[in-house]
Protein backbone atom coordinates (compact mmCIF):
# COMPACT_ATOMS: atom_id res chain seq x y z
CA UNK A 1 0.00 0.00 0.00
CA UNK A 2 0.90 3.30 -0.77
CA UNK A 3 2.23 5.14 2.31
CA UNK A 4 1.65 9.26 2.95
CA UNK A 5 2.51 11.26 5.76
CA UNK A 6 0.90 14.52 6.45
CA UNK A 7 2.83 16.47 9.40
CA UNK A 8 0.62 19.71 10.73
CA UNK A 9 2.28 22.44 12.07
CA UNK A 10 0.19 25.25 11.72
CA UNK A 11 0.25 26.86 15.35
CA UNK A 12 1.71 30.20 16.28
CA UNK A 13 3.91 29.03 19.38
CA UNK A 14 2.17 31.70 21.63
CA UNK A 15 3.19 29.95 24.79
CA UNK A 16 6.61 29.50 23.42
CA UNK A 17 7.23 32.96 24.02
CA UNK A 18 9.68 33.23 21.07
CA UNK A 19 9.74 35.61 18.04
CA UNK A 20 8.87 32.85 15.81
CA UNK A 21 6.19 29.72 15.66
CA UNK A 22 7.83 27.12 17.63
CA UNK A 23 7.96 24.75 14.86
CA UNK A 24 10.50 26.79 13.02
CA UNK A 25 12.56 26.88 16.02
CA UNK A 26 16.01 25.14 16.04
CA UNK A 27 16.93 21.88 18.56
CA UNK A 28 20.29 20.51 17.50
CA UNK A 29 21.09 23.01 15.46
CA UNK A 30 18.08 22.93 12.79
CA UNK A 31 14.23 23.23 13.03
CA UNK A 32 12.32 21.37 14.78
CA UNK A 33 9.84 20.49 11.66
CA UNK A 34 13.02 18.85 10.18
CA UNK A 35 13.90 16.08 13.07
CA UNK A 36 9.88 15.16 12.32
CA UNK A 37 9.92 15.14 8.86
CA UNK A 38 13.35 13.29 8.88
CA UNK A 39 11.81 10.35 11.14
CA UNK A 40 9.21 9.36 8.92
CA UNK A 41 11.61 9.57 6.16
CA UNK A 42 13.59 6.94 7.67
CA UNK A 43 10.63 4.76 8.58
CA UNK A 44 9.47 4.67 4.89
CA UNK A 45 11.92 6.73 2.08
CA UNK A 46 8.75 6.25 -0.46
CA UNK A 47 6.72 7.72 1.20
CA UNK A 48 4.82 10.70 0.68
CA UNK A 49 5.73 13.89 2.60
CA UNK A 50 3.11 16.72 3.15
CA UNK A 51 3.81 19.30 5.45
CA UNK A 52 1.03 21.52 6.53
CA UNK A 53 1.66 25.16 7.48
CA UNK A 54 0.41 28.57 7.17
CA UNK A 55 0.99 29.72 3.32
CA UNK A 56 2.31 32.62 4.56
CA UNK A 57 5.15 30.99 6.00
CA UNK A 58 6.60 29.13 2.38
CA UNK A 59 9.01 31.69 1.87
CA UNK A 60 10.02 31.17 5.37
CA UNK A 61 9.85 27.02 5.30
CA UNK A 62 11.68 27.58 1.59
CA UNK A 63 14.08 29.47 3.14
CA UNK A 64 15.33 27.67 5.91
CA UNK A 65 15.19 24.57 4.21
CA UNK A 66 18.11 26.49 1.88
CA UNK A 67 20.08 27.77 5.40
CA UNK A 68 20.16 23.87 6.26
CA UNK A 69 20.57 22.19 2.59
CA UNK A 70 17.53 20.26 3.86
CA UNK A 71 17.40 17.75 0.92
CA UNK A 72 14.26 15.72 1.91
CA UNK A 73 11.34 15.53 -0.80
CA UNK A 74 8.49 17.13 0.45
CA UNK A 75 5.55 19.13 -0.51
CA UNK A 76 3.50 21.92 1.29
CA UNK A 77 0.14 22.27 1.97
CA UNK A 78 -1.45 25.46 3.23
CA UNK A 79 -2.84 24.87 6.52
CA UNK A 80 -6.84 26.11 7.47
CA UNK A 81 -7.69 28.22 10.87
CA UNK A 82 -7.75 25.13 13.02
CA UNK A 83 -6.46 21.77 13.26
CA UNK A 84 -9.31 19.77 11.49
CA UNK A 85 -9.72 22.36 8.57
CA UNK A 86 -5.29 21.73 8.07
CA UNK A 87 -5.54 18.13 8.17
CA UNK A 88 -8.76 18.29 6.08
CA UNK A 89 -6.48 20.26 3.65
CA UNK A 90 -3.54 17.93 4.16
CA UNK A 91 -5.42 14.91 2.79
CA UNK A 92 -7.87 16.49 -0.30
CA UNK A 93 -4.32 17.04 -1.35
CA UNK A 94 -3.63 13.13 -2.05
CA UNK A 95 -5.45 12.24 -5.61
CA UNK A 96 -4.84 8.44 -4.69
CA UNK A 97 -7.97 6.86 -3.48
CA UNK A 98 -5.81 3.80 -1.78
CA UNK A 99 -3.54 3.88 0.97
CA UNK A 100 -2.47 4.18 4.12
CA UNK A 101 -1.63 8.14 5.90
CA UNK A 102 0.04 8.80 9.36
CA UNK A 103 -1.34 12.21 10.74
CA UNK A 104 1.51 14.02 12.61
CA UNK A 105 2.04 16.55 15.16
CA UNK A 106 4.81 18.88 13.04
CA UNK A 107 6.40 19.69 16.94
CA UNK A 108 7.22 15.81 18.04
CA UNK A 109 10.40 15.11 16.68
CA UNK A 110 10.97 12.27 18.93
CA UNK A 111 8.27 9.74 17.54
CA UNK A 112 10.60 6.48 17.16
CA UNK A 113 10.62 5.21 13.72
CA UNK A 114 8.99 1.56 15.16
CA UNK A 115 6.71 3.56 16.07
CA UNK A 116 5.62 4.90 13.06
CA UNK A 117 6.05 1.42 10.98
CA UNK A 118 3.59 -0.18 13.90
CA UNK A 119 1.58 2.58 13.38
CA UNK A 120 1.37 1.80 8.73
CA UNK A 121 1.00 -2.28 9.91
CA UNK A 122 -1.65 -2.07 12.34
CA UNK A 123 -3.71 0.76 10.24
CA UNK A 124 -3.36 -1.77 7.10
CA UNK A 125 -5.11 -4.68 9.29
CA UNK A 126 -7.49 -2.77 11.47
CA UNK A 127 -7.81 0.58 9.85
CA UNK A 128 -6.46 2.83 11.99
CA UNK A 129 -3.56 2.87 14.86
CA UNK A 130 -3.29 5.80 17.36
CA UNK A 131 0.01 6.11 19.39
CA UNK A 132 -0.92 6.32 22.97
CA UNK A 133 1.67 5.48 26.42
CA UNK A 134 -0.09 5.08 29.88
CA UNK A 135 -0.18 7.19 32.58
CA UNK A 136 2.60 7.04 35.75
CA UNK A 137 0.78 9.40 38.00
CA UNK A 138 -2.42 8.68 39.70
CA UNK A 139 -5.46 11.09 38.53
CA UNK A 140 -8.75 12.43 39.91
CA UNK A 141 -11.65 13.94 38.03
CA UNK A 142 -12.70 16.91 38.92
CA UNK A 143 -16.57 17.16 39.83
CA UNK A 144 -18.73 20.65 38.59
CA UNK A 145 -19.19 20.89 42.98
CA UNK A 146 -15.76 21.37 43.21
CA UNK A 147 -14.66 18.05 44.37
CA UNK A 148 -12.27 15.46 42.52
CA UNK A 149 -13.09 11.37 42.46
CA UNK A 150 -9.90 9.21 42.58
CA UNK A 151 -9.70 7.33 39.07
CA UNK A 152 -8.49 3.88 38.31
CA UNK A 153 -5.16 4.97 36.04
CA UNK A 154 -4.87 1.61 34.29
CA UNK A 155 -8.32 2.47 32.17
CA UNK A 156 -6.60 5.61 30.68
CA UNK A 157 -3.89 6.36 28.21
CA UNK A 158 -2.24 9.71 27.42
CA UNK A 159 -2.31 10.25 23.32
CA UNK A 160 0.13 11.17 21.01
CA UNK A 161 0.54 11.32 17.23
CA UNK A 162 1.40 9.24 14.86
CA UNK A 163 -2.68 8.67 14.23
CA UNK A 164 -2.51 6.32 11.16
CA UNK A 165 -5.39 5.00 9.00
CA UNK A 166 -6.55 3.42 5.91
CA UNK A 167 -6.69 6.50 3.31
CA UNK A 168 -10.02 5.99 2.25
CA UNK A 169 -11.70 5.64 5.73
CA UNK A 170 -9.92 8.59 7.15
CA UNK A 171 -11.16 10.68 3.98
CA UNK A 172 -14.53 9.82 4.29
CA UNK A 173 -14.75 10.53 8.14
CA UNK A 174 -13.13 14.18 7.46
CA UNK A 175 -16.07 14.93 4.78
CA UNK A 176 -18.00 16.26 7.43
CA UNK A 177 -18.47 19.40 9.47
CA UNK A 178 -16.08 20.16 12.17
CA UNK A 179 -17.41 19.59 15.43
CA UNK A 180 -15.65 21.09 19.03
CA UNK A 181 -15.17 16.99 19.95
CA UNK A 182 -12.77 16.63 17.04
CA UNK A 183 -10.17 16.82 19.29
CA UNK A 184 -7.69 14.83 17.42
CA UNK A 185 -7.91 12.57 14.25
CA UNK A 186 -8.97 9.73 16.03
CA UNK A 187 -12.03 11.18 16.96
CA UNK A 188 -13.22 12.36 14.08
CA UNK A 189 -12.73 8.61 12.24
CA UNK A 190 -14.18 7.47 15.64
CA UNK A 191 -17.92 9.99 14.69
CA UNK A 192 -18.21 7.50 12.08
CA UNK A 193 -18.76 4.43 14.14
CA UNK A 194 -15.44 2.87 13.52
CA UNK A 195 -13.57 1.16 16.51
CA UNK A 196 -9.80 3.31 17.30
CA UNK A 197 -7.36 0.89 17.70
CA UNK A 198 -4.42 1.82 20.18
CA UNK A 199 -0.50 1.36 19.42
CA UNK A 200 2.09 1.77 22.04
CA UNK A 201 3.65 5.13 21.42
CA UNK A 202 7.13 6.43 23.20
CA UNK A 203 7.79 8.38 26.31
CA UNK A 204 10.18 10.57 24.66
CA UNK A 205 7.32 11.62 21.65
CA UNK A 206 6.88 15.12 23.47
CA UNK A 207 4.53 17.46 22.13
CA UNK A 208 7.37 20.66 22.34
CA UNK A 209 5.17 23.55 23.38
CA UNK A 210 7.09 25.69 25.98
CA UNK A 211 10.49 26.89 26.97
CA UNK A 212 10.97 23.86 29.61
CA UNK A 213 9.99 21.46 26.33
CA UNK A 214 12.88 22.90 24.12
CA UNK A 215 15.60 22.06 26.98
CA UNK A 216 14.47 18.49 27.22
CA UNK A 217 14.66 17.76 23.43
CA UNK A 218 17.85 19.32 23.42
CA UNK A 219 18.83 16.60 26.33
CA UNK A 220 17.48 14.55 23.97
CA UNK A 221 19.23 14.98 21.38
CA UNK A 222 22.28 14.95 23.23
CA UNK A 223 21.57 11.40 24.80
Amino acid sequence: MKKFAIIVAGGSGTRMGAPMPKQYLEIGGKPILMHTLERFFLADPDSELILVIPKNDFLLWEQLCQKHDFQIDHRLVGGGNSRFQSVKNGLVSIKEEDGLVAIHDGVRPFVEVDVILNSYEEAAKRGSAVAVVALKDSIRKLTDDGKSVYQERQYFRLVQTPQTFQLKKIMKAFDVSELHTFTDDATVYEHQGWQVTLIAGNLENIKITTPEDMKYAEYLLSK
